[in-house]
């Protein structure tokens, strides 16, 4: 069983990944090649995206960076079957709720029903990354990690969809991802409409 941190620890490094998405509404399937590079954010990294929100708000002298609030600065490149290749890096930075002081209910914050963890060890918070994958600019949603299952959970709400992006460590070399991507609900309702269903294996 991996603490949070050495969770992270344990993400860091080059991982190639095989995955295969179904798209919903069409029944495509397609498949694709990506390699990661994956390294921990510095001090001055995370300082940059912790800034303030209208969502929530923290206190940065209970935060030790790199070590209570743990991050991934990652840089990839994809390669779909058709010959389509996309590149891409960005900053990740992982804030539990023990160091939110203050967040506001809003219904960007509401999560798929498969989001749901009743595991009492589970450590949950807002998720911050300088730049998002489907829309650019930075963006914020929720995480979940189970240390029993070692697995970390994001849940992104995007202005047209909300993404879930599961990566279990199997191994110390091997991690499964499931992506699922809804169409984003009107407000105040529960994502349900799926569109898109991914399955990867990554090594490391």
């Amino acid at each position: 069983m991996l603490s949070f941190q050495e969770f992270f620890d344990a993400c860091s490094g080059v991982w190639k990944t095989e995955r295969t998405y179904h798209s919903m509404p069409s029944g495509e399937i397609e498949r694709s090649f990506t390699e990661f590079h994956v390294d921990r954010l510095t001090d001055t990294e995370a300082q940059r995206i912790l800034t303030p929100s209208e969502n929530f708000q923290i206190d940065p002298a209970q935060i030790e960076m790199g070590g209570t609030c743990p991050g991934f600065a990652i840089a990839f490149d994809t390669l779909s079957e058709t010959g389509e290749r996309v590149a891409m890096s960005l900053k990740a930075l992982f804030v539990p709720d023990q160091y939110v002081t203050h967040s506001a209910p809003t219904e960007a914050l509401i999560l798929p029903v498969v989001s749901h963890v009743a595991d009492g060890d589970t450590i949950q918070g807002f998720y911050l990354r300088d730049q998002g994958y489907s829309e650019p600019g930075a963006i914020a949603g929720r995480f979940t990690y189970q240390p029993m299952r070692q697995t970390l959970e994001m849940t992104t709400p995007y202005k047209r969809s909300i993404a879930v992006d599961q990566m279990r460590l199997i191994s110390p070399d091997v991690r499964l991802r499931t992506i699922v991507t809804y169409n984003r609900p009107e407000p105040g309702q529960v994502p349900s409409e799926i569109t898109l269903i991914g399955f990867g294996v990554e090594r490391k």
